[in-house]
């Protein structure tokens, strides 16, 4: 299970250096990630079992299905597979950097099977600040047990 928030640095090179706090789960699923978005805001970092499991599931699916033809276009367009390397750093793709302004501070957050990497300033603008928690959000999540 990965959860919490680790700023981390991502350098002139575009490599993220994965936070510690991270490392030991992820190193437990292998040297090999995909990194991707679906709208380039931020960028997703799965291990590849994780993001195979994902194609599984698409794969049952017609291939003209629009959200399938969606999802993978734009998972694809802005995705690469990437290895971890010995110093616990991935490349992030340089058109999903460039997209969601992925270079000097970033927070790096888990999500369950993933992480996510936010822009530090954009995060907080779009998010945090742009997005504010409401009495129906508390109302979901008591419709889910939570």
């Amino acid at each position: 299970m990965l959860r919490g928030n680790h700023p981390a640095t991502v350098d002139a090179k575009g490599r993220l250096k994965i936070p510690t706090g991270f490392l030991p789960e992820l190193r437990k699923q292998g040297d090999d990630f995909y990194v991707t978005s679906e709208d380039g805001s931020l960028a997703k970092i799965f291990p590849l079992k994780e993001w195979e499991a994902i194609e599984e599931k698409l794969a049952k699916l017609p291939s003209y299905n629009p959200a399938k033809r969606k999802f993978l276009l734009r998972t694809s367009y802005y995705g690469q597979e990437v290895k971890l390397d010995a110093q616990g750093r991935i490349l992030l793709p340089q058109k999903l950097r460039e997209s969601a302004h992925l270079l000097g501070d970033v927070e790096v957050i888990g999500h369950d099977a993933h992480l996510e990497v936010w822009s530090s300033s954009r995060i907080e603008e779009q998010e945090i600040r742009g997005d504010p928690w409401t009495g129906k959000d508390f109302e979901n999540l008591g419709g889910l047990g939570i």
